[in-house]
């Protein structure tokens, strides 16, 4: 079907195959359904366009191309003007509250003190908990090699009684502990 839709219309390509996210995608498509409903129905591009667009193709001639360039140059400066609008509002709303809150400040470095003080306390809590945490892991080690130790005892230990009971311990016995003793010695 994709190789039909080409031989239809040489200038119109699959916008899947332009490298652009499901997002951008969509905006093109909407783009193009936008210029192709502002161009009007009997308009021969503005039916190629809407045709093209529906079938995931983008018109790919300096026409159509020009026309969804100005189309997102309306949507973009839109967006400013709003953007603009929404930033006054913004200050006035900002004037009016510090105009209310003029007695407020005093309250409010107190409270801004009071966070830092906070934030200090908590700084510190987490270095602490750093601290323990690193502390903890080494515990765990030692508690691991501990407990290694351990079984390696019981099991010499028991490796030992059954050899005792085999007439062989004596001797491999006493060559553990003279090397464990020279160990000492160094």
């Amino acid at each position: 079907m994709s190789s039909q839709q080409p031989a239809a219309d040489p200038n119109a390509v699959p916008d899947t195959q332009l490298g652009l996210t499901e997002d951008q995608i969509e905006l093109l498509r909407h783009g193009q359904q936008a210029v192709a409903a502002a161009g009007g129905a009997g308009s021969t591009s503005s039916r190629a366009a809407s045709r093209a667009s529906s079938q995931g193709l983008v018109m790919m001639d300096s026409s159509s191309l020009s026309a969804l360039g100005r189309h997102f140059d309306r949507v973009m400066q839109s967006i400013q003007q709003r953007l603009e609008y929404l930033m006054e509002q913004s200050q006035i709303v900002t004037l009016s509250v510090y105009d209310r809150a003029g007695n407020l400040i005093d309250n409010a470095d107190a409270e801004i003190a009071r966070y830092h003080d906070i934030m200090a306390q908590i700084d510190e809590l987490e270095l602490d908990f750093d601290r323990i945490a690193g502390i903890r892991e080494i515990v765990r080690g030692f508690r691991q090699r501990a407990e290694e130790l351990e079984r390696e005892l019981d099991r010499a230990a028991g490796s030992s009684s059954s050899r005792r009971q085999g007439g062989q311990s004596s001797s491999r016995r006493t060559h553990g502990h003279s090397s464990s003793s020279g160990k000492r010695r160094t």
